[in-house]
């Protein structure tokens, strides 16, 4: 079956319900993060399945699939550095936390192997 749609990539999907659980559980942050903390993971975390999509309308071009590719694995660690903030600041359950580490690094993992395999999704 061939990929039509970024949408129909399982590493979008898992990025996409993982941005959507992070907004669901930043609702209930301070008011005082507002412009800090909540912002950026919901930037960051949302940026991973933005740039997902650019690359894979950008996979006839393998360096700028590849390019992209990196773009989404930094929004991802970027998005893990907030969440151990998030955590430390008693701001969501350990439960929640690993929950969403564990989901980051198997995103990271398959990006990782997307762009090290670049052959498999660009023509």
């Amino acid at each position: 079956m061939k990929i039509k749609s970024h949408r129909e990539l399982s590493t979008y999907q898992q990025a996409f319900a993982a941005s959507m659980t992070i907004f669901q559980l930043s609702r209930s942050f301070p008011k005082a993060e507002t412009y800090a903390l909540t912002d950026q993971i919901r930037r960051s975390s949302r940026s991973v399945c933005a740039n997902l999509a650019e690359a894979f309308r950008k996979r006839k071009y393998p360096k700028a699939f590849i390019s992209k590719l990196i773009d989404c694995e930094a929004e991802a660690a970027e998005t893990q550095v907030w969440l151990e903030y998030c955590l430390r600041c008693q701001y969501i359950s350990s439960k929640d936390y690993h929950s969403l580490i564990d989901t980051y690094e198997i995103i990271l993992k398959r990006l990782f192997k997307m762009a090290s395999q670049p052959e498999k999704w660009t023509y």
